[in-house]
């Protein structure tokens, strides 16, 4: 017998089954034993394999939504970078800087150099029409959006494109009556940061679940214009996060521009054009209006310049020249006081005889680099309700224009200015209404191969005297013509 070998198990009567498999000890393969367990068969840990029809038709949805809001946002740029925005695109644009969801292939790069108005910019100027359009396209991209700060931010200018509707709406006696304090209400929140806007709201609140004897339409109309006074200030914390996600993108680009720009504060800016609403310029007078007004759309736009030189321009006549360029570059290297504003506020040259010259010279418009002075006036009424922790509004104190003139051809004439008072007002009347000032037109004027320029300002006296704090100046040097003035102070005797 082999030795290790053993006989297989035998029935009970002694005889192996020879039907049964052959069992061989050495070579045997068990199976483990199955784990003792209470859970059914079929059932598994990964509740997701298995997704039911209503979630997978929310998914199919969303996934819509977003490939819809993809490409609308792929249309604005494209019309952004081409020069035929609309109002909702120039706001689309801004918002792509600080977007999360933005794909960087799609990113130009010029797009931080594109002259692009700030967000509440695009909508002064436009008419009820226009702005019922706007409202609903920016109601659409709220719909499609999902990040937090991008809802914020269309949130923000719905709310302040309702009061424009609002204010262009016909009132009745009593909206007439409102309307009245409107001004007074807007002293008060103009000055006022986002975190004090809301603590006010609270104390609004209460005053008004109070069963204190008040003017409930005073304190209900104060409640809505905080409103709207919160949403321009989270729209300008967007703004300024916008500036900043620009500068950061110019700095590897253009890094000269980009400190001339975060020094001054500001980025370039942009005409809005509204096609619909304006009629084509006649030649001869200037195309270009305050941002947000309407700008006419003709055949010039073919002639427009190309992206990275735009910052330099408004419309296609303006001076290109080296000579203005290094002049301009210049003077915004000086940057801006901190009782100064940059501004840019081109008005509508009224419309004249075109000159002898035009035939025989290429108009053309002037570069300029202006600032407005502002500032708190502490008079007696200001010092009776306001005080250094609350100070007033700020006021118009002053201008400081700098008009650039390089390539005069007659250079032994000086560009001169005259300033021009509508409706048959003079010097020293007053139309505007209680709590408002009269403006008047500023107009600059040289000669070939330059076009005038005007720009609306507060209509007071001038200061001229020669005090160094003062300011006054008014002279034409090397290309340049500066006019620099303050307005005369008014001190109330007892």
């Amino acid at each position: 017998m082999i030795e290790g070998w053993k006989p297989p198990s035998q029935n009970p009567s002694g005889q192996r089954d020879i039907t049964s498999p052959r069992r061989d000890p050495q070579t045997r393969i068990t199976k483990r034993p199955r784990p003792n367990s209470s859970r059914p068969t079929g059932v598994t840990n990964n509740p997701g394999k298995y997704v039911s029809q209503d979630e997978q038709s929310r998914q199919f949805v969303a996934d819509e939504d977003k490939f819809v809001l993809k490409q609308s946002k792929k249309k604005a740029d494209i019309r952004v970078r081409e020069g035929r925005a609309k109002s909702i695109d120039y706001l689309a644009f801004n918002l792509r800087f600080i977007d999360s969801d933005r794909d960087v292939f799609d990113d130009d790069d010029v797009d931080a150099e594109l002259p692009v108005p700030a967000p509440e910019a695009v909508l002064e100027g436009l008419n009820e029409a226009q702005l019922k359009e706007l409202d609903e396209d920016m109601a659409s991209y709220l719909a499609l959006e999902t990040g937090s700060a991008n809802r914020e931010y269309w949130k923000a200018l719905l709310a302040i494109c309702a009061d424009r509707r609002q204010k262009l709406a016909p009132r009745g006696p009593e909206g007439r009556a409102v309307n009245s304090v409107a001004s007074d209400i807007d002293k008060i929140l103009s000055p006022k940061t986002y975190e004090q806007l809301e603590a006010l709201e609270k104390q609004i609140k209460t005053k008004l679940e109070s069963n204190e004897p008040i003017d409930t339409d005073y304190w209900e109309e104060l409640l809505r214009s905080l409103r709207v006074w919160k949403a321009k200030a989270k729209l300008q914390k967007v703004y300024k996060s916008i500036n900043a996600a620009r500068i950061e993108l110019l700095k590897e680009r253009n890094p000269e521009l980009a400190e001339k720009l975060q020094a001054m504060g500001t980025l370039p800016q942009a005409v809005v054009a509204t096609a619909k609403a304006a009629p084509k310029a006649p030649v001869g007078t200037a195309t270009s209006l305050a941002p947000g007004k309407a700008m006419a759309a003709s055949s010039a736009d073919a002639s427009r310049p190309p992206p990275g030189t735009a910052r330099f321009a408004e419309t296609s006549t303006e001076d290109f020249s080296q000579a203005t360029k290094a002049l301009y570059d210049r003077e915004v290297a000086r940057g801006i006081s901190e009782n100064e504003e940059i501004f840019m506020d081109e008005a509508v040259v009224p419309a004249g005889i075109k000159p002898l010259w035009a035939e025989k010279y290429r108009p053309r418009k002037p570069r300029y680099f202006n600032r407005v002075q502002m500032g708190y006036e502490w008079n007696k009424y200001n010092q009776t309700h306001y005080d250094h922790d609350n100070p007033p509004p700020k006021v118009v104190q002053g201008y400081k224009f700098n008009m650039f003139y390089p390539d005069l051809i007659d250079k032994t004439k000086a560009p001169t200015y005259k300033i021009i008072r509508e409706h048959g007002r003079r010097r020293g009347e007053s139309f505007a209404p209680a709590g408002e000032e009269d403006t008047c037109l500023i107009r600059f004027i040289a000669g070939p191969p330059y076009e005038d320029v005007a720009f609306r300002i507060v209509d007071r006296e001038w200061d001229y005297s020669a005090k160094k704090e003062r300011g006054f100046k008014s002279s034409f040097d090397k290309g340049i013509l500066q006019l620099h003035f303050q307005f005369k102070k008014i001190y109330y005797r007892k």
